[in-house]
This record gives C-alpha cells, sequence and structure tokens, in this order.
C-alpha cells in the first residue's frame, strides 16, 4: 500500500509521523516534488539503510534514538536532536544498534548557480 504525503495545515510530532515495525525499515514520503523531498524514515534495532549515493545534498536530523551516520569512510555518531548535512555525490550509510528515526530533506535545485 503506497502512503500518500501528510496532510497539510496539520501540527504532527516528527517522532510520531511514523511507527516503528519489527525488524524492518519503513520509509514515508513527507513531501515529493520536482525540486526536492522531505522523507521520514524509521528503522528497527539492527536494521539501517545501506549505502547511498545522491547528486544532491541532503540534511539529516534525528528525531529519535540514536544513528551512527557513515559520510565517505567517516563515522558520525548522531542522537535525538542532532542534524548533519550530507553532501552530494558522497557514499553514506545509517546504521545503528538501537531503533531510531529521522527525516531527510533533499533539495534538487538552485546547484545551476554555484561555480
Amino acid at each position: 500500500m503506497e502512503q500518500s504525503e501528510i496532510d497539510r495545515s496539520v501540527v504532527y510530532v516528527l517522532s510520531s509521523i511514523l511507527e516503528y515495525v519489527p525488524g524492518s525499515v519503513v520509509t514515508r514520503v513527507v513531501v515529493q516534488r520536482p525540486t526536492g523531498s522531505i522523507l521520514a524514515i524509521a528503522s528497527d534495532t539492527g536494521e539501517g539503510i545501506g549505502e547511498k549515493i545522491y547528486q544532491f545534498e541532503s540534511f539529516v536530523q534525528v528525531v529519535d534514538g540514536e544513528v551512527e551516520v557513515k559520510i565517505g569512510q567517516k563515522v558520525h555518531p548522531l542522537w535525538k536532536g542532532q542534524a548533519i548535512m550530507v553532501p552530494a555525490h558522497y557514499r553514506h550509510t545509517f546504521k545503528s544498534a538501537t531503533r531510531f528515526k529521522l527525516i531527510s530533506t533533499i533539495i534538487k535545485s538552485g546547484y545551476e548557480e554555484v561555480v
């Protein structure tokens, strides 16, 4: 079942946008546009998000738990309330021994002006 974007003009508790599912990683589209996207991700204990490379920067905010964000060869331990900018074109992974939830924001416009 495909989930639609979240409702507009509704107040949300970020950590409650989606629930943990045992043994799984769950993703929910908050908003999807040609110019970017916002995703909510929940990962159960021992799960994680495999290696990704995006052609755009990604701003990642931890809203519950703790997660190790590996960018290139460097590991960044983050916990609830912390965030990191993942540079464009870098290999990155998310993994943790505990459950975690995060919000990932990707903006696809404005790069044409960068020299």
